[in-house]
C-alpha cells in the first residue's frame, strides 16, 4: 500500500481550552509539504499527533508507512555520541574490530562493511565531517540538529517530520539542510518559516483552526495563488459595494415614487373624486405593497452587505502589511558609528573580536555576516553598550534602538500603549493610538500587556514604540529578529523596515529577510578575524 497520511474529522484543544484544531479533513501524499500558518494554530501539535505523540480531542490520525521526526529540542544522555543517532554503536565496533582481525566468526556473518562509509556519506551531506564518535553533549545546537537530520534521512522513513528544522543555524548549516531536504524523494511536512527552504517544497499546506488547505508547487506559486485571491475578493468586494449602492438608490426611487402617488390620492380623496371606501382601499393596498418592497429591498440590502463584509474580512486576512513612517532625513553623509581597533569579549584575557574596525554612515543597511561563534551578536552589544572596548574605541553618534531577541526595551509588565508614552513622551493620545495602529494593534489591542503577547506582536510591537513616534531614532540594531516569527509576522517586520529611511545594523541567517529590507552592505566577521 502506497504510503500517506489521512487526518479524519480531527479536533484538538490547547490546555487551556483554546480549539486548535476543528473538524480536519485532509490526506498527505509522499511529497515534500511546506506546512505553515500561524504562531499557535498548531503546526506543531499536527506533527506530534501524526507522529503519535499525543491524542486527539476527536477524530483519528492513520498512518500507512515509516516515520521519523525531528523535533526542535531534545534531550541527550551525557555519553550519548552522533555513532547513536544512527543505531549502529554496536555494528561499527565489529566492523573496527573485524577490519584488526579481531572479530569473532559469528560476528562477521552480518557485518555491513560499507556501513561507516555510507554514515560518513549522509553526515557530509549537511556539513558534518569526522563527528561520528563526537559526543552529542560537545556539538553546538546547530549541528545536532544536522546531526539529527543525517541520520533520520540516512534511515529513509516513507514520510519526515521536521518542525523548524533551519532554526537557529548558520547561513552554512541552513544551505546544507535546505540542499539536503532539496534532494529528497520520500515524503515529508516541514513546518517553517524559512522561505528559502519552502521554495524546494512540492506543496504548500496552509493550516488554521478550520481547515488544512493545499496550494500546489513551491513557496512563490503559492504567494502568487495568494495574490489571485485577493485580486478576486477586491473584485467582490467592488462588486458588493456597488450591488448594496445600488439598492439604496433604488429604494430611495421607489420611495420617492410611492410618496409622489401617495400625495396624488391624498389629493383626489381630498376633492371627494373617489368614494371613502375606495380610497382606503387603495391606501391599505399601497401601504402593503410598499411595506413588502421595502422588506424586500432590506432583506437585498443585507445580503450585500454580508458579501461585503466577507470580502473585506477576506482582503484584511490576504492583503499584504504596509506602513508609513516619519522621514528621519539622515544625510549620507553623516558618520553613525565608528568602531577604531577595538577589542572585545568577555572576559579580558580572551577576546572574541580583535582589532576591528568597522564603521555606518547615513543611511546605510548593513548585515553583519559570519558562521555561528564568529561574534555577531557580541558586536552588537558592544555598539549598543551591554560590553565595553577590551581595548580601541566604540562611538555611537545618533539616537539608536536596540531589537534583541526578547525586545527588552519594552516593559513587560505595561500595556503597549504604556510602553509607547514612555518611549515618546511628547506624543497626544490621538498621535498614540494612530501609530500604534499603522502596526495593527487598534483599540483595546493597544491594551495588551507586553508579556502577553508571542514573539510576531513583541517584534511588531516594538517596532510600532520605537518607529511610530514623531523622531524616529536614526540608527536601529536588531539581533536574529526573525528567530521563531511565523511568515505572516516576518512579512509585517520587513514592511516596517522597508519604510524605515535611517540605518540599520542587522545580524542574520535569513537570505530572504536580509533581501527584503533592502540590505546594501555585508560585514563579514570571520574573514575579519
Amino acid at each position: 500500500m502506497p504510503a500517506s497520511i489521512a487526518l479524519s474529522n480531527l479536533t484538538l484543544s490547547a490546555p487551556d481550552g483554546r480549539v486548535l484544531l476543528s473538524n480536519i479533513d485532509f490526506n498527505f501524499t509522499p511529497e515534500r509539504t511546506g506546512l505553515v500558518g500561524r504562531n499557535g494554530v498548531g503546526k506543531t501539535t499536527l506533527l506530534d499527533l501524526i507522529a503519535g505523540r499525543r491524542t486527539p480531542q476527536s477524530g483519528a490520525v492513520s498512518v500507512q508507512g515509516r516515520i521519523g521526526m525531528l523535533h526542535q529540542t531534545v534531550q541527550m544522555a551525557p555519553d550519548e555520541c552522533v555513532i547513536d543517532l544512527f543505531d549502529a554503536r554496536h555494528t561499527l565496533a565489529a566492523l573496527r574490530r573485524a577490519e584488526q582481525g579481531l572479530a569473532a566468526t559469528e560476528e562477521l556473518a552480518d557485518v555491513d562493511w560499507t556501513l561507516d562509509t555510507r554514515i560518513a556519506a549522509a553526515l557530509a551531506r549537511v556539513g558534518l565531517n569526522d563527528v561520528l564518535d563526537a559526543p552529542l553533549a560537545m556539538l553546538s545546537g546547530g549541528q545536532a540538529t544536522r546531526a539529527r537530520l543525517a541520520a533520520l534521512t540516512f534511515a529513509q522513513p516513507d514520510f519526515l517530520l521536521l518542525d523548524e528544522p533551519t532554526n537557529n543555524l548558520d547561513r552554512a548549516g541552513r544551505k546544507a539542510v535546505i540542499e539536503l531536504l532539496a534532494d529528497w524523494r520520500h515524503g515529508a511536512i516541514i513546518v517553517s518559516h524559512d522561505r528559502e527552504m519552502l521554495e524546494t517544497m512540492d506543496a504548500i499546506v496552509e493550516l488554521t483552526s478550520l481547515e488544512a488547505r493545499r496550494y500546489g508547487g513551491n513557496w512563490s506559486q503559492y504567494r502568487a495563488r495568494k495574490a489571485i485571491e485577493l485580486s478576486a475578493a477586491r473584485h467582490d468586494l467592488a462588486d458588493a459595494e456597488k450591488r448594496v449602492a445600488e439598492i439604496d438608490r433604488k429604494a430611495r426611487q421607489t420611495t420617492e415614487r410611492q410618496a409622489r402617488k401617495d400625495g396624488a390620492g391624498a389629493k383626489k380623496s381630498a376633492k371627494g373624486d373617489m368614494p371613502r371606501i375606495a380610497a382606503g382601499l387603495r391606501r391599505d393596498r399601497s401601504e402593503d405593497t410598499g411595506g413588502e418592497k421595502a422588506r424586500l429591498a432590506e432583506r437585498r440590502r443585507t445580503q450585500a452587505l454580508e458579501l461585503a463584509t466577507a470580502a473585506r474580512q477576506r482582503i484584511e486576512v490576504l492583503q499584504p502589511f504596509s506602513v508609513q513612517l516619519p522621514s528621519i532625513h539622515l544625510p549620507a553623509s553623516r558618520m553613525v558609528l565608528r568602531i577604531e581597533a577595538a577589542d572585545a569579549g568577555y572576559t579580558a584575557d580572551a577576546p572574541i573580536l580583535r582589532d576591528l574596525t568597522f564603521s555606518i554612515s547615513g543611511p546605510e543597511r548593513v548585515a553583519i555576516t559570519g558562521p555561528n561563534g564568529a561574534g555577531k551578536t557580541t558586536l552588537l552589544k558592544l555598539v549598543s553598550g551591554g560590553l565595553t572596548a577590551v581595548r580601541g574605541s566604540v562611538e555611537v553618534m545618533t539616537r539608536f534602538a536596540m531589537f534583541d531577541q526578547a525586545v527588552s526595551l519594552l516593559d513587560a509588565s505595561a500595556s503597549i500603549l504604556d510602553n509607547f508614552r514612555r518611549i515618546n513622551p511628547d506624543a497626544g493620545e490621538n498621535a498614540c493610538r494612530a501609530a500604534l495602529a499603522r502596526f495593527m494593534f487598534r483599540a483595546d489591542a493597544a491594551l495588551q500587556t507586553v508579556a502577553s503577547l508571542s514573539g510576531g506582536q513583541l517584534l511588531r510591537a516594538g517596532l510600532a514604540c520605537v518607529l511610530g513616534g514623531v523622531r524616529p531614532p536614526p540608527l536601529l540594531i536588531l539581533d536574529e529578529p526573525t528567530n521563531h516569527l511565523d511568515i505572516e509576522s516576518m512579512e509585517v517586520v520587513e514592511a516596517g523596515l522597508r519604510a524605515y529611511d535611517g540605518a540599520l545594523l542587522v545580524v542574520s541567517h535569513d537570505e530572504t529577510f536580509l533581501e527584503a529590507i533592502a540590505i546594501t552592505r555585508r560585514f563579514e566577521l570571520a574573514s575579519w578575524r
